[in-house]
């Protein structure tokens, strides 16, 4: 499969929400059409592989090591992703995600509204995203991630905001 990107940007409409649902692996266990529809996936080719299959290079690694540490620890989070189609298109989101919990209140999953973001919060975020994976790839590895994810931190600290506050403020 070809997974080069093409530079175009698919839509949505602003009534439509992408639904998946994982794991606490993140593997995917549930897919809705309008997921398949954008990602250029079916779901059977969505089912049981991890949701990075449709991430994008442009999509700093710390962001997702932001919204991981969030999510493990049973909060909910809020993110502008931007994500690769099959066919190597992209498209912007505002995702929306939060830990499933067991009775007993262990985390048993992970649920992703995505919906269409305001374009003025995606070219706010652009740039902090394209300096973000510049560090990370000057830098390389594990080592560059972390660096990216402490120019992050350092970013909302100077703001006085937590990541979720940040995103909101930028549309």
């Amino acid at each position: 499969m070809d997974r080069s990107l093409t530079g175009r940007e698919v839509h949505f409409e602003p009534d439509e929400l992408i639904v998946s649902k994982t794991d606490p692996r993140g593997v995917i266990t549930y897919a809705n059409n309008i997921f398949c529809k954008v990602s250029g996936f079916t779901e059977e080719e969505l089912l049981g592989r991890p949701h990075s299959i449709i991430r994008h290079p442009d999509m700093p690694k710390c962001a997702f090591k932001l919204v991981w540490q969030t999510i493990r620890n049973g909060q909910e989070c809020f993110a502008y992703v931007i994500n690769r189609s099959k066919n190597g298109d992209h498209y912007w989101v505002l995702a929306h995600i939060t830990p499933m919990l067991s009775e007993t209140g262990d985390i048993i999953g992970y649920h992703s509204s995505r919906r269409v973001p305001e374009p003025q919060a995606v070219n706010a975020i652009i740039p902090l995203y394209k300096s973000l994976c510049q560090i990370e790839s000057q830098i390389g590895g594990t080592q560059g991630m972390d660096a990216a994810y402490e120019k992050l931190t350092e970013i909302l600290s100077d703001k006085g905001v937590p990541y979720d506050q940040f995103v909101m403020s930028l549309a």
